[in-house]
């Protein structure tokens, strides 16, 4: 798509910053169904008679069907119109959610998550960043996919706390958790119909004697140059460094309950200000400091690997367990936020690149796909790979193996992301 039938196609949408608040909106609810458990982890095995270990096994399903789903989304993505994509996902989210309430046996548990990995992650996520990138121009990239991030958080606090009120207003009980999810399903279907109402559709192709592309071998072509293309894999291992590096984030909490001895009560406020907090500040700060500050999310991404090397460096010299033992965990709590922030300013723009390094419009789709199933890959060996350090090496070592580990990513990343950046100065 020329810049010319871009602009046509932005001033086509009723308004961009408005459909830009719908996607946004609708970002921070698609994804409260199949991360139901961090509301109603107690309430499911109460009534809807699940164990531990189905639990997981749940989630294990969703990563696995992600994964495999996402290499199939590398086709389809561009193949349908993003409205409708959008749209018809959400929608059924919500149905899938409406089955949930019935508290289904296992296996249909089970499918339900499947269909839930699919609508979620295959059909519109990709799609979604698709929507988000065509939205905005090369100097506000970084700004588009930073507020995302942020509108995300704020969602998502506002959503998780409406469903516990309505679980706490109906009793707790079997229907409350029924009503917690039905409520869910609704607003994520709502979330839909309004995507199908202000999301405007993609622009037809046209080839050049002026007839309409024919979109199963437009998006199959799509397909193969974004599997060729060295930038969009460029991209993408940019990002997969810097998801390597935020799953250790996670760690942190233990680390503070164990050797700094983080009082219970702060356990709670520590792991919210860590989720939704970072989340909102992250994103508004990484995308300011990628659009005004560096004029580039490769550069910003770049600066931020360094900068993680450098802030975790000092925070091992420091000795953690002297100042655990006099009870001064604030100091502590100080220091892994702000590594944090470091993090999730970088997570919040790892997609921005996309249009730095020249990605054609037309297969976006099939581009964010690929990033996504390169990127999300860490949650398939990262916390098992962190977990087992802590297991084998008790107390402090075990912690320090872990951030090592984490600067061992940095470096790495500060590699990927200095190839990146010479990238696009070829381009440029």
């Amino acid at each position: 798509m020329s810049n010319e039938m871009k602009a046509k196609a932005m001033k086509a949408a009723p308004n961009r910053w408005f459909v830009f608040c719908i996607l946004t909106l609708s970002g921070g609810i698609a994804f409260k169904l199949s991360s139901m458990k961090d509301m109603f982890y107690v309430p499911m095995q109460q009534f809807m008679g699940l164990s531990n270990t189905q639990i997981g096994g749940a989630l294990s399903a969703y990563g696995i069907v992600q994964t495999i789903g996402l290499i199939v989304g590398i086709y389809i993505c561009d193949m349908f119109s993003k409205k409708y994509m959008i749209g018809g996902s959400l929608i059924g989210l919500g149905i899938v959610g409406v089955y949930l309430s019935t508290f289904p046996g296992y296996w249909g548990f089970l499918a339900a998550f499947g269909v839930l990995a699919i609508l979620g992650e295959v059909t519109y996520w990709p799609v979604l960043l698709k929507a988000i990138r065509l939205l905005g121009d090369k100097k506000t990239q970084g700004r588009m996919f930073g507020f995302l991030e942020m509108g995300r958080g704020i969602v998502d606090v506002i959503v998780a706390s409406s469903a516990l009120m309505i679980f706490r207003m109906m009793g707790e009980g079997a229907a409350a958790l029924r009503g917690g999810i039905l409520f869910l399903s609704a607003i994520t279907a709502g979330a839909g119909v309004l995507c199908l109402f202000f999301v405007p559709n993609d622009e037809k192709r046209l080839d050049e004697n002026g007839q309409e592309v024919n979109k199963a071998q437009a998006a199959l072509g799509g397909m193969m140059q974004a599997i060729k293309s060295v930038d969009i894999w460029a991209v993408s291992l940019n990002g997969f460094t810097v998801y390597c590096i935020y799953c250790g984030l996670t760690y942190f909490i233990p680390f503070l309950n164990q050797i700094y001895l983080l009082p219970a009560t702060a356990v709670g406020m520590y792991g919210i200000l860590n989720q939704y907090g970072l989340k909102m500040v992250g994103g508004s700060v990484g995308g300011f400091m990628s659009d005004s500050v560096c004029k580039s999310s490769a550069k910003y991404i770049r600066f931020g690997f360094l900068a993680c090397i450098i802030a975790m460096a000092a925070f091992l010299m420091v000795p953690h367990e002297t100042m655990g033992q006099s009870g001064n965990w604030l100091v502590g709590a100080a220091c892994t936020l702000g590594f944090g922030a470091i993090v999730f300013t970088m997570r919040a723009v790892f997609f921005a690149p996309m249009d730095e390094v020249k990605v054609p419009e037309e297969i976006t789709g099939a581009a964010m796909s690929l990033a996504s199933l390169v990127i999300y890959l860490p949650n398939a060996f990262a916390y098992v790979m962190y977990g087992s350090f802590l297991d084998r090496y008790p107390g402090i070592t075990g912690f320090r193996i872990v951030f090592c580990v984490m600067i061992g990513w940095a470096v790495v990343g500060l590699g990927v992301s200095t190839f990146l950046l010479n990238r696009i100065k070829k381009h440029s």
